[in-house]
């Protein structure tokens, strides 16, 4: 299937058509359709299947109908609520693409960055807004946005929106919706309470999945390095120098431990860039322009960036730390390999965190592919000899001829 078998807008393609996206995915194909037919939608797919233009696209195409017939100030017709301000940027950009020969004006709204101009530019008018949840109600508490004349809301990442507790906060913003609107709701994973919040929210929704093997990216080689966790730094080193070319990019568990690989790494002479929640907004910014522009090769990163950025061309991931969930393993290594692209994991494992391989494994489906030769294998470590108790030259405390001898009563 190509783009232009889709029922979508002639300047829509157009502007797809130049930022050579050729063939829909499956979830755009499955998606899209049903979205213009203004059906309530779940999706369930995890991250790197082209979620974003499977809600961007048909939310542009229904607006485009009104966008000539509109007179005076605009008002808000679609609201995009993410998780994180990476993602909320991210989508924003892609929908600037897309509405590129449009007469359509979108913009974003997030915490950690001035509010002033963000209120000036909501002042003006927009028709999409994409938003995280806290600025969103902030904003709303000032009177800054007005959500009556809304037609689309699209909750994308529910399930992260979950983890990072913001379930209470959609739900107070889509009460400040219209009753009658569309909704669309994107989430890599169902668990419960997610089944619950759709039931609430959505209304006879159809819903689309797309299927576990096609969202845990054939493409991508995925190799495990059993290492001491003492040189995984020096492992680390070595890959880079000898079998990684290009844009990488590795995840941390921690905070600290992004802090000080990224110092070593400079230290050795490579241009990196970090990513985590202690950084300001300008500086997360920053990181993510550095990485895309190619001022850093490397970026180093905790899982606040693993659903937060959508960058194309990354051609390794490397899970420095393991992930104790699996579906944190497939959003990471999803930064690759993207939009059927190839592209490479490297997963480096210490003792203590062999049974996450064993639960990763289990999810995918299939064994990671395991590199024993390299510098730093782990030892294994040599069945000890149980000790023999018994001395052969111990006397024992009664003779032979004194037990030989002993009268027993019966």
């Amino acid at each position: 299937m190509q783009f232009s078998d889709l029922p979508l807008h002639k300047n829509i393609l157009k502007a797809v058509a130049e930022l050579r996206f050729h063939s829909p995915t499956v979830v755009q194909q499955k998606a899209i359709p049903v979205i213009i037919a203004k059906k309530d939608v779940i999706i369930a797919a995890q991250t790197g299947t082209g979620k974003t233009a499977a809600f961007a696209l048909p939310i542009i195409n229904q607006l485009i109908e009104t966008q000539d017939t509109e007179k005076g100030e605009k008002k808000i017709k679609a609201l995009i609520i993410s998780p994180t301000r990476e993602l909320a940027h991210q989508i924003n950009e892609n929908f600037k693409a897309f509405c590129k020969y449009t007469n359509l004006r979108t913009t974003v709204v997030y915490g950690g960055v001035s509010l002033e101009p963000q209120k000036d530019v909501l002042k003006k008018g927009v028709d999409i807004l994409i938003a995280t949840p806290g600025r969103l109600l902030d904003l709303h508490r000032q009177g800054e946005i007005d959500l009556r004349l809304l037609k689309t809301l699209v909750i994308d990442e529910a399930d992260l929106m979950l983890d990072m507790g913001f379930i209470n906060d959609v739900q107070n913003i889509e009460e400040l919706c219209p009753r009658k609107k569309q909704t669309l709701l994107f989430s890599a994973t169902m668990p419960d309470k997610i089944v619950a919040l759709a039931s609430t929210i959505l209304q006879n929704p159809e819903k689309l999945s797309v299927a576990s093997t096609e969202t845990k990216a054939k493409e991508i080689g995925q190799l495990l390095y059993y290492v001491p966790k003492r040189n995984k730094t020096d492992l680390c080193l070595q890959l880079l120098r000898t079998e990684i070319n290009g844009k990488v990019i590795i995840f941390r568990r921690t905070k600290f431990g992004v802090d000080k690989l990224e110092q070593t790494l400079q230290k050795n002479g490579y241009q990196v860039t970090s990513l985590h929640g202690d950084k300001s907004q300008n500086l997360r910014n920053k990181a993510i322009e550095d990485f895309k522009n190619n001022k850093a090769h490397i970026l180093i990163a905790t899982d606040v960036a693993a659903r937060g950025i959508d960058i194309s061309k990354v051609d390794v991931v490397i899970n420095f730390d393991l992930p104790n969930i699996a579906e944190t393993y497939v959003h990471r290594i999803g930064r690759t390999g993207r939009a059927g692209k190839s592209g490479l994991a490297i997963s480096l494992c210490s003792i203590d965190e062999v049974a996450y391989v064993k639960i990763i494994q289990a999810f995918i489906g299939k064994d990671l592919k395991v590199i024993e030769d390299h510098p730093f294998p782990v030892k294994k470590p040599k069945p000890k000899k149980q000790p023999n108790t018994i001395n052969p030259n111990k006397k024992s405390r009664k003779s032979k001829n004194s037990k030989k001898n002993k009268k027993r009563w019966y």
